[in-house]
């Protein structure tokens, strides 16, 4: 069983604040999350937002004017701006944390020198311009190699992390340097960090649960029971394995937190998106219309497609994965296929 390393408390005094010059790409909830995370230890975070009116709202207000709009900073902790070139310049680290169908876009702008900075990512989905992880985009696109490279997962919404409530980040990075850099920056009293080496099978896992969970909201949506939830699940985590062993095999234990805890409160919390849309199929919606009702990103739609082709080019028996890509990209029938599914399921 791979063990992970503890390296962050609640219980530990406050910490000083660092300077370490770290920023955040992204306006959305969970990048609103991680600045509110970052302003408790660093003296300034660099925040690069989409666009010049909600950097001016956030100016004016001290808060994002659409997401996490209790969430207040004091100003004097946020150097914001649009352009992503002035704060990779600025920043030993940098956060990713853009809706992965809006990261291209955002990343082809990017001119400046980054060799020796650190780029994190807090993406949970597939890159639609590669079909891949950010993991190989960022190599693969811009020649940042894994030692420059982490990821960080979950379980951890967004608001809850608003609200202070305690919550659990993993913090996936090759070098242990990299690992306890961005636990003293991202630790708190309401943030416990954990470390892991598992850079792929972090970002993996935490696509492959938005999709479990478009499935379970799809179930309840459909009127299924706690009952057929929690088997539901049970049959996804070994699902997440089966995928993980094929396509990264590597030292891990999927019952650890930034697995099956991710995957739970994603499949079972009302915060979570991806359940929401799949509630939505469930109760008779379209699958456009239910995209369209939505006013955040349900990464686990756009995931879908890529993780399916990918399962069957490896000949992976994956029942969940295939009955919710055949309801998303096929137009089947959501009742149909549940009741086909129930008969694979134990």
């Amino acid at each position: 069983m791979a063990k992970k390393k503890i390296i962050s408390e609640s219980s530990h005094p406050k910490k000083n604040k660092n300077d370490i010059s770290v920023g955040v790409v992204g306006s959305g909830s969970f990048a609103t999350a991680i600045v509110k995370m970052l302003v408790e230890n660093c003296k300034v975070v660099h925040w690069c937002v989409r666009s010049e009116f909600v950097k001016g709202a956030i100016e004016l207000r001290g808060h994002n004017p659409s997401y996490l709009t209790a969430v207040n900073f004091n100003l004097k902790s946020l150097k914001l701006t649009t352009d992503i070139n002035e704060l990779v310049s600025a920043c030993d680290v940098i956060v990713l944390a853009t809706p992965s169908i809006y990261l291209s876009d955002t990343m082809d702008k990017m001119t400046c020198e980054y060799g020796d900075k650190i780029f994190v990512s807090a993406i949970k989905g597939i890159i639609p311009k590669v079909n891949d992880v950010v993991a190989h985009y960022l190599r693969d696109e811009f020649k940042i190699g894994f030692r420059n490279q982490a990821v960080i997962a979950g379980p951890c919404h967004a608001e809850e992390v608003a609200m202070e409530r305690l919550s659990y980040l993993t913090v996936a990075a090759v070098e242990d340097e990299t690992a306890d850099k961005l636990t003293g920056i991202f630790g708190s009293d309401f943030i416990k960090v954990h470390s892991s080496k598992d850079i792929l099978g972090n970002e993996y896992s935490a696509i492959l649960k938005n999709i479990f969970a478009i499935g379970a909201g799809i179930a309840s949506g459909l009127g299924y029971g706690d009952n057929f939830t929690a088997v539901f699940v049970s049959n996804a985590i070994r699902e997440m394995e089966i995928f993980l062993e094929a396509v990264y095999e590597a030292p891990r234990d999927v019952n650890e937190s930034a697995y099956l805890g991710d995957l739970l409160v994603t499949a079972y919390s009302l915060f979570s998106r991806n359940r929401s849309l799949g509630n939505l199929i469930g109760k008779g919606y379209t699958v456009k219309s239910a995209i369209q009702s939505m006013n955040m990103v349900a990464e686990g739609y756009y995931a879908a497609d890529s993780i399916y082709k990918t399962a069957k080019q490896k000949h992976l028996k994956l029942p969940i994965i295939d009955t919710v890509y055949a309801i998303l990209y096929e137009g089947k029938n959501a009742e149909k296929q549940f009741k086909k599914l129930t008969a694979k399921l134990n």
